[in-house]
């Protein structure tokens, strides 16, 4: 699934594996779950508009 903004960018989601990790409080392993995530894309409107204003 993707959603475009023009002159913004477009949102996807990705899928995000599962792994192992650590609780830091307890230092006990654990399993995270596989989960879809957002990702962006920025568009060129966006990117110029950025730039413009970093001068």
């Amino acid at each position: 699934d993707r959603v475009q903004v023009t002159g913004f960018g477009s949102f996807e989601s990705t899928k995000r594996p599962g792994r192992k990790g650590l609780n830091p409080a307890t230092g006990e392993s654990l399993y995270i779950k596989t989960k879809f995530v957002p990702k962006f894309h920025p568009g060129k409107g966006l990117k110029d508009e950025v730039a413009k204003r970093r001068k």
